[in-house]
């Protein structure tokens, strides 16, 4: 057998993820972004009404309560998603409720001060009130460390290499919220998942008048066609005599979303009442909002590459971080009942659709403000199973992940350095916070189980998190490891042109400002 040149055994490293249809800044006819962004919207859905079902009882609230909460969630996450794409990283990111924010605010609801009111609706209120203050007082983190640049110069100590475990862990760590709930409910999770699979993978060269519709609108038609099937089922009495769970899970009338929410219902600052504040909730919160620091900056490596753009230079990162910070302070004013980060499963539908237009995210930020002001029609959508989303978490989730491995063609692996980096972090980035959720759910308190309840949220909230684990653990070993000679192993030549605004000319076509504003705002 002759022997093969290099070029044919081995791929070149790209900066610009190629084979998108549309990346950052071209876009898609008017009709087709407005069906894409819709779809995006749809998909943000199981976060949003997700985290109120999980939060609002607990806080003492009714289904009417949660259906404000999960109407409040979607308003504010449609303005800070337009937000920062205009002013931020100006990345097609979404950004929606976090899982990161349930630690502390469990803790808020078990505190003794809250928990001993009586009346189930005052302590609703109460509660929403703390929780309200802690967000505010903790955005600061975030404000401080963007607009001061601070997490632009921190981000300097990270490498490709270091970035390999973070990128992927944002997408792989959210392993419990695939697979897991799908088996909540087997009958109406397996079949989304294998028909979304058949229609955006093995039918999507399928052509309508010369548009690849199954491609495009995979996540659309496989949702129409198991919430008509799941509607069936319900319908029948297939879970009539079944568990409380398993009905919760399956049937397609258990949200209680249609009949509470309102008609037409306008979020707006302060509508719980005023924010109460206290040290030990806002220190608790803290932790929070670091891990959400945290896991939004691997989400912006990750969306960039989606989007074919170039690495988000500091200046621009640390941009972002600031405009999630004033997103995090909305959070607080208008009452969401948690924070936000960057909305993974939306960067994934990315590279499922290959489109990373900008205008389809904005589009989608003026559904989630429209369907939550239209309170009513809003529930009709959120009322999807969660199971269903699960099956699409599955897929979208670990096209995040490999986002994030596919940063290693940027490095050396054939160096037992960068496979130690990579593998120890990799590891400990999924066993420590594993260890943490099977001890919680096992005792129901975290490993940290101390006076000083702050002290416990801020533990248990950062080690339950695999993208923050994964950086803590990457960027001590990447920076204390034979670091002299390991500079081309790590990929430092490639990243270092996208170190500064300015240097690679690609990064203004990018990131530049929105109506001249660079002028005011010159970049570094």
């Amino acid at each position: 057998m002759a022997d093969m040149k290099q070029e044919e055994i081995s791929h070149p490293p790209m900066d610009q993820l190629q084979g998108l249809e549309y990346c950052i800044d071209s876009n898609p006819s008017w009709g087709e972004a407005i069906a894409l962004g819709f779809q995006h919207y749809i998909l943000c859905l199981g976060t949003a009404v997700m985290i109120p079902t999980l939060l609002v009882p607990l806080m003492g609230g009714n289904a009417h309560d949660k259906a404000k909460v999960v109407q409040t969630m979607l308003f504010v996450t449609g303005i800070n998603t337009m937000l920062q794409t205009l002013f931020g990283t100006r990345l097609p990111t979404i950004i929606g409720g976090s899982y990161a924010f349930v630690i502390p605010v469990i803790s808020i609801i078990k505190d003794p001060s809250l928990a001993q009111i009586t009346d189930d609706h005052t302590r609703f209120i109460m509660t929403m009130r703390a929780i309200q203050g802690a967000l505010i007082i903790s955005s600061c983190i975030q404000i401080i460390l963007g607009y001061s640049q601070l997490w632009g110069i921190c981000s300097r100590f990270f490498s490709p290499l270091g970035m390999v475990p973070v990128v992927a862990l944002v997408g792989l760590g959210l392993f419990e919220r695939g697979f897991p709930v799908i088996g909540r409910c087997v009958e109406i999770g397996l079949p989304m998942l294998v028909l979304f699979v058949a229609l955006s993978q093995y039918l999507k060269h399928v052509q309508v008048r010369h548009f690849p519709i199954l491609e495009r609108f995979s996540v659309l038609i496989s949702i129409a066609l198991v919430w008509v099937y799941a509607h069936i089922l319900t319908a029948s009495g297939t879970y009539k005599h079944t568990s409380l769970l398993t009905q919760i899970n399956c049937r397609t009338d258990r949200a209680n979303l249609i009949t509470s929410a309102d008609w037409i219902d306008i979020p707006y600052p302060l509508q719980w009442g005023p924010p109460t504040f206290s040290a030990d909730h806002a220190f608790g919160m803290m932790a929070a909002v670091v891990v959400s620091l945290i896991e939004s900056t691997g989400a912006f490596k990750a969306a960039a590459r989606l989007a074919s753009a170039t690495p988000p230079p500091p200046y621009v990162l640390s941009r972002g971080i600031g405009w999630q910070g004033i997103g995090l302070l909305f959070d607080g004013l208008f009452g969401t009942g948690t924070g936000s980060t960057v909305s993974v499963e939306n960067i994934g539908l990315l590279g499922s659709t290959r489109i990373g237009s900008r205008r389809v995210i904005q589009i989608s930020a003026g559904f989630m403000i429209f369907f939550s002001i239209l309170g009513r029609f809003g529930a009709l959508f959120a009322s999807i199973p969660f199971t269903m989303f699960a099956a699409i978490y599955c897929v979208m989730f670990g096209y995040v992940g490999a986002v994030g491995l596919s940063f290693m063609q940027f490095t050396n692996m054939n160096s037992m350095r960068s496979l130690f980096i990579v593998g120890v972090s990799l590891f400990l980035g999924i066993s420590i916070p594993e260890y943490f959720f099977r001890y919680t759910m096992s005792a129901l308190h975290g490993p940290a189980h101390t006076r000083a309840g702050w002290f416990n949220d801020y533990i248990n909230t950062v080690f339950s998190s695999p993208p923050t684990v994964g950086l803590i653990v990457t960027v001590v070993l990447d920076n204390t490891l034979e670091v002299r000679d390991a500079a081309r192993d790590r990929g430092m030549p490639w990243w270092a042109r996208f170190r500064t605004f300015r240097g690679d000319s690609r990064n203004e076509e990018f990131y530049t400002l929105p109506f001249n504003l660079n002028r005011f705002f010159p970049p570094s």
